[in-house]
């Protein structure tokens, strides 16, 4: 139990990549229930999920990128 206990209490820590690539089964699991709950038919999921999971990534990044430029800027001094 107290080993359980120390993995909460002493956080893994992680390269910056690692951090980044922690985000895809995480947008993945997401566009999974998401399209689960909109297909109709079975068949549809694969590919909608797929669908959703790439555009779902894509976005984060580009929100990470975006956030990134923005607050290199308003902390450069001129």
């Amino acid at each position: 139990m107290s080993e359980l206990l120390a993995v909460f209490m002493q956080p893994v820590v992680l390269a910056r990549w690692q951090q980044m690539l922690m985000l895809l089964p995480l947008c993945l699991a997401v566009s999974l229930v998401y399209k689960t709950t909109r297909c109709e038919r079975l068949r549809d999921i694969p590919w909608a999920a797929f669908v959703s999971w790439v555009t779902i990534v894509i976005g984060m990044y580009v929100v990470g990128i975006a956030l990134l430029v923005v607050y290199e800027v308003a902390t450069h001094n001129y």
